[in-house]
């Protein structure tokens, strides 16, 4: 029934291929990354939008190596209990390619590293760090792992001051188990979203949420409260696609009418910015060009105030 389920997607969920010129652009990225030996979410969890955003020349970055330690039911990434000898120059590359493509805005992911001392935070927080300063005028957003809910781990990922932290719940409470690895939960996702808010409110937080999993519509508001009452900014909510007859199966296809309704709900929630959709997923790019915008205003604000202070100063 599964591979049924998986083989009559409604006509809303067909992907366009690249052409022209975004397949040279494609292609592009695709040399860069092999050239580097840098890895992307892109290919590993095979996204429905790789061609769209590689055809731009946009990539979701996954550092620490392409094998995860934990094994959510969902995902397609390989998983082991000791995952990759992590690359010390992984930073430096990473910067480099960011530099060439003259990105503005990027997103750094991981994969869960359980069996490292303090499960790759300073390495991620390295990669951050590179980046500022190689190329300072990108925007930096990390999606990060839930480093068992240890503050000491999110500590340094917060003190290298990306501009964007991003951790996601993945599905409603009353699913958590049945969907994630047993050493994610609920709660302790919510402490991470919370604890990032609460260390530095500059930082914009956001999560994402898989729809189709089975999860009623009132476990998903209630999630959606949850994660607003932990002052998380933005929301993304996409539809679960089965990676393979191994994975979960798909309980529903979510139409594209009740996403819109969906995103209507979590603004009036009170969330910055909510992009949903059966593609959306939480790196999508609608959700990169409104914080873009957010932190550019932020930070025009702020020269603002200096400025009047400044003045204010030399008046003196």
């Amino acid at each position: 029934m599964g591979l049924q389920i998986i083989q009559r997607k409604p006509e809303w969920l067909k992907i366009r291929l690249p052409s022209g010129e975004s397949v040279q652009k494609y292609a592009g990225v695709k040399e860069t990354l092999k050239g580097l030996g840098l890895v992307t979410v892109c290919e590993e969890a095979l996204c429905p939008n790789i061609n769209e955003c590689w055809g731009v020349g946009t990539a979701t970055f996954m550092v620490m190596g392409d094998t995860c330690t934990r094994g959510c039911k969902f995902c397609n990434v390989k998983t082991a209990a000791i995952g990759r000898r992590l690359d010390k120059e992984e930073p430096s590359k990473l910067a480099q390619a960011i530099k060439e493509w003259g990105l503005k805005y990027v997103v750094i992911t991981s994969v869960d590293r359980d069996d490292l001392p303090d499960q790759g935070a300073g390495h991620f927080a390295e990669c951050i760090r590179e980046i500022k300063k190689q190329r300072p005028e990108t925007i930096v957003e990390v999606l990060i792992p839930d480093f068992r809910g240890e503050a000491s781990c999110l500590d340094k990922i917060i003190e290298a001051k990306p501009d964007v932290i991003a951790h996601n719940i993945e599905t409603v409470k009353e699913l958590q188990s049945a969907v994630r690895d047993r050493r994610a939960n609920y709660e302790q996702s919510l402490f991470v979203l919370n604890y990032v808010k609460m260390r530095s409110q500059e930082i914009f937080t956001k999560s994402s949420i898989m729809l189709g999993l089975g999860e009623s519509d009132e476990q998903l508001l209630e999630a959606m409260d949850d994660l607003r009452e932990g002052g998380v900014d933005i929301l993304t909510l996409g539809q679960y696609l089965r990676p393979s007859s191994w994975h979960l199966e798909v309980k529903e296809f979510v139409k594209p009418e009740k996403f819109g309704v969906l995103k209507e709900i979590g603004e009036k929630k009170g969330f910055a910015f909510v992009a949903a959709g059966p593609f959306v997923r939480s790196s999508y790019k609608a959700g990169e060009f409104f914080i873009e915008n957010m932190i550019e205003k932020e930070a025009e604000q702020m020269r603002k105030y200096h400025e009047i202070n400044n003045h204010k100063l030399i008046k003196k």
